[in-house]
């Protein structure tokens, strides 16, 4: 604010010199111009100087606010799970990582130029308006007195062009956001094709690939046109205006310098002070592209606010914004109780599972395809909310995942080993004799190399390097989601033998439906499709088209459960 009033003050003298000047210059005052010259180097030198504070301010509040706001998004996007949930339900705000990046240093950087800008037109208006009335003067035509014809013809002038801009740019702000989200399109299917490069070029999709990137980005062409054809059309007005703002002032005030009523220097003070008001008044229409910009990005940015707010607001929708509970266990043993779990549009999928699994204990959860073995396992991982009923956790247990595609971030192997918990450190004897055993000694030599780790090893290697990661630091709770779909048979016993031997203590939840896994569990859940009884048939019972009901028993004594 310091500097916008500064650089404010600096432009008033300015307009002040433009007076001093040109008056010597039309009197042929040798000494005045002299000094009008070094008068504008002190003021060139002020108002540099005053610019360059107003910068750093601006750029500085730009960058501390976008720091903030992307710190918000970012803990919203990621609590509670999330950027998970919101992959499942249908929202506007897709591709959250461009709205992160990109929208929000757009939303923010254009929203604090925008309020400078308007605070400053403001000032400039009121200010240049005081010296416009007053320097212009009146204008007597047809015998009638118009004070202040200047600043009147200001408006009438700046309305003009500003109803004409707003009629012209509206349609303009729907085109602009068209085209950024067609932008983060095309982005998101350039890195969906380069994550998934090996599959693509295994499978020959290349030119189906092609074809695809090829109708989106046709498609963002099409929008882009759709910007450049009413940008345009603003440019015919801006492009008039560019040239007739500073003369129409000068032919307003021509009549009382050729009758001897004002002096040049008067006449180019109320020019300058026309041009300064014309350009407060028409700074909206002005800035019409900038403003479209910020109105599609800053949307843009609410989209992803107002679909966190929806997620947290409709999780749960069985009974009355019901959701699973998860707790904190009495014992040392996982619960669950009365556990329902639906679709996240409510139809229901498993119906009052009930099970103890005590510490130590392996448990494998089978059943048909679609029965929800997956979602039950992402349940008990605290990954999916939609339901009713409790699952109980030992407090402060280590959980880890072991899904069927294992992530691994960017860095070393010895980083990839290790995480997520870089900071507990494991000897390299250990790390070697582990990485042999699960086949991967050829690996070794490679322990502190950094590589995408997720394109360089196949699929099997990958899921062995998630055992051995479980193993050097054994979890309190193993949650398993089809672990080795991609391992031979030889390559699953081993590393589902030395899960049951290394890992005594570790309980271990394992959804899998390949044959002969049950010798290294203990106990099996069985999710079974439930059949209801009819007045003279039996038939599956469905709520409704498609909808599968499920139920998972609780393990039986010591030994294990038999589908009902």
């Amino acid at each position: 604010m310091v500097f916008l009033f500064a650089n404010l003050g600096a432009a008033l003298a300015v307009n002040r010199w433009y007076k001093f000047f040109f008056d010597a210059l039309e009197q042929k005052n040798t000494q005045a111009v002299i000094l009008g010259l070094g008068l504008v180097l002190v003021l060139a030198l002020f108002s540099a100087a005053f610019s360059v504070g107003l910068l750093h301010a601006r750029m500085r509040l730009q960058v501390r606010w976008r720091q903030w706001l992307t710190h918000a998004l970012i803990n919203r996007w990621l609590a509670n799970r999330h950027f998970y949930q919101l992959t499942i339900v249908h929202t506007e705000a897709v591709n959250p990582e461009a709205r992160i990046a990109e929208d929000c240093r757009i939303a923010i950087e254009l929203l604090v130029d925008f309020s400078l800008g308007v605070l400053n037109a403001l000032l400039a208006a009121i200010s240049f308006i005081g010296i416009l009335w007053i320097v212009g003067g009146s204008l007597t035509v047809a015998g009638y007195s118009i004070p202040g014809y200047m600043v009147f013809a200001c408006i009438i002038y700046s309305s003009i062009t500003t109803v004409a801009m707003f009629l012209l740019g509206r349609r303009l702000v729907r085109r602009v956001e068209d085209k950024a989200a067609g932008e983060a399109q095309l982005r998101y299917e350039l890195t969906r094709v380069k994550d998934n490069a090996e599959n693509i070029a295994l499978t020959g999709g290349d030119d189906d690939e092609r074809e695809r990137l090829e109708v989106t980005f046709v498609d963002l062409v099409q929008r882009w046109f759709g910007v450049i054809v009413w940008q345009g059309r603003m440019m015919w007005l801006n492009g008039a205006n560019l040239i007739l703002s500073p003369v129409v002032p000068l032919l307003l005030g021509a009549p009382k310098y050729l009758a001897g009523e004002m002096t040049l220097g008067s006449l180019m003070q109320a020019a300058t002070a026309f041009v300064q008001v014309q350009l407060a008044l028409n700074w909206l229409a002005d800035n019409a592209l900038r403003l479209a910009d910020w109105f599609a990005s800053s949307h843009r940015v609410t989209q992803l606010s107002d679909a966190i707010n929806r997620l947290e607001a409709s999780l749960g929708p069985i009974g009355q914004g019901e959701t699973i509970k998860l707790g904190v266990s009495p014992d040392k043993r996982v619960h669950l109780r009365h556990l329902n779990i639906a679709l996240h549009d409510g139809k229901l999928m498993i119906d009052g599972a009930e099970a103890i699994i005590s510490p130590g204990e392996k448990l494998l959860v089978k059943g048909e395809s679609g029965t929800g073995k997956s979602t039950l396992i992402r349940a008990m991982a605290g990954l999916w909310p939609w339901g009713s009923g409790e699952i109980l956790r030992p407090e402060g247990a280590y959980i880890a995942f072991m899904p069927q595609r294992p992530y691994f971030p960017l860095g070393t192997l010895r980083t990839a080993l290790l995480y997520p918990h870089p900071e507990q450190k494991a000897p390299d004897e250990k790390i070697q004799d582990i990485l042999s055993r699960c086949g991967l000694e050829h690996l070794i030599p490679r322990i502190d190399e950094t590589e995408q780790w997720s394109v360089v090893l196949s699929g099997g290697e990958q899921q062995r390097l998630a055992f051995a990661r479980v193993m050097i630091h054994p979890p309190d709770i193993l949650i398993m989601d089809e672990p080795t779909s991609s391992l031979d048979e030889l390559s699953e016993f081993r590393m589902m033998e030395y899960m049951r031997d290394l890992l005594p203590h570790t309980m271990v939840i394992h959804a899998g439906h390949r044959p002969g896994l049950e010798r290294f569990h203990d106990g099996e859940i069985q999710l079974v499709r439930e059949k209801r009884e009819g007045p003279s048939t039996t038939q599956e019972h469905h709520l409704s088209p498609l909808e599968l009901v499920a139920r998972a028993l609780q393990r039986l004594g010591g030994g294990r459960s038999r589908p009902n």
